[in-house]
Formats: C-alpha cells, structure tokens, sequence
C-alpha cells in the first residue's frame, strides 16, 4: 500500500517562506508524476502544483501560487518538495501531495498558517 507522509508545515509571517516535503513510499514513485494540493477550512481540495516524471520534467501551478511556490522531486528519496516564497494569509491550509493522476490514499497533510 502506497504510503505518503507529508511534514515541513508551521506558523509563517507574511512574505515568509517554507519548504514542504513528501516522502512516498510503498510505490516506485519515479513512474508517477506528482502534485501538491491544499484544503482551506470549509472549501474543496484544490491542485497547487504539478511536476511530470521521467526525464525532461515539467511543473505547472495554480495561477494563486504562480510564481511564488516551486515543485521539485528527487526519486532517490522517494520525495516531492514545494518551495513556498512570499507567503500570504491567503495561502493558510492544509497541504497534501499525491500522484496527479489517480489518486494513493491521502496523508495527514501538513498544516500551513500564515499570520502575522
């Protein structure tokens, strides 16, 4: 069984950064491409970000997120990353990753807050 355990989530100021991690495990996770999501408290599961697999990879984000956050993986470690920059209160939620195509069972997320 596929396995994801996301972490790197905390209490952000503002313009603050952080960077989340995903580690999978359970699955040969190079094949798959991957995407992080985010739930907001009362809203839906929205896509945040995408990274292609195999050579010549490729992202794409959600317009809220362009330019501001950055998905990378690194298949040695089983792990996808989100680089999150210029933080905004708008951009507090719960973050998942999962494949971007059928979804494995989802993790317990990791929480994002940002407030001053």
């Amino acid at each position: 069984q596929v396995q994801l355990v996301e972490s790197g989530g905390g209490l952000v100021q503002p313009g603050g950064s952080l960077r989340l991690s995903c580690a999978a495990s359970g699955t040969i996770f190079s094949l798959y491409a991957m995407a992080w999501y985010r739930q907001a408290p009362g809203k839906q599961r929205d896509l945040v970000a995408f990274i292609t697999s195999g050579s010549g990879l490729s992202t794409k984000y959600a317009d809220s997120v362009k330019g501001r956050f950055t998905i990378s993986r690194d298949n040695a470690k089983n792990t996808v990353y989100l680089q999150m920059n210029s933080l905004k209160p708008e951009d507090t939620a719960v973050y998942y990753c999962n494949s971007a195509g059928s979804p494995w069972p989802w993790g317990q997320g990791t929480q994002v807050t940002v407030s001053s």
